[in-house]
């Protein structure tokens, strides 16, 4: 029987991750939220697995347009991580108003001075319980100009990171 939501919510708070931005852009619209459950499945082909809540706003435009990027935060552009996370009460295109975006194959919105961006296109989607789990076949990538701190969400709080000197 698995364990209650509170233990583990507590447990997975000592598990460090990268603070994204993931997007979608496309005939149902640009939409995005804020995600630390994001990692590598594969590199042949290059794939990453990212979970949306079901509750997201976007998710529609998520599975319509079938395509994402994932945007890896630096610390200078944590104020967008509360956008996108919906802790201001702007929502839909409004985020968009915040950071500077491009493209680059997929149509996904892609942002500027992102660490690193992930242009992807939607191979999959898996249901399990209040999420969408989404691999993505990764169609170009966006390496920042490097020499910024990254931004990590631990023990329910954010951390900015970087290479020892």
């Amino acid at each position: 029987m698995p364990i209650e939501q509170k233990p583990f919510r507590d447990a997975m708070a000592r598990l460090g991750a990268a603070v994204n931005i993931v997007t979608t852009g496309g005939p149902a619209g640009r939409g995005g939220f804020t995600a630390s459950a994001v990692c590598s499945v594969t590199d042949s082909p290059p794939t990453l697995l990212v979970c949306m809540n079901r509750s997201v706003s976007s998710a529609e435009a998520f599975r319509s347009n079938g395509v994402l990027c994932v945007n890896t935060l630096c610390s200078a552009q944590r104020d967008l991580s509360g956008i996108f996370a919906g802790f201001t009460g702007i929502d839909g295109e409004e985020r968009f108003n915040s950071g500077a975006w491009g493209t680059l194959v997929t149509g996904a919105p892609v942002l500027s001075g992102a660490l690193v961006s992930f242009d992807c296109r939607i191979v999959e989607t898996l249901e399990k319980g209040t999420h969408l789990i989404l691999l993505a076949e990764v169609e170009a990538v966006n390496a920042g100009a490097g020499g910024e701190q990254g931004l990590v969400w631990f023990a329910r709080d954010y951390h900015a990171i970087g290479r020892a000197a």
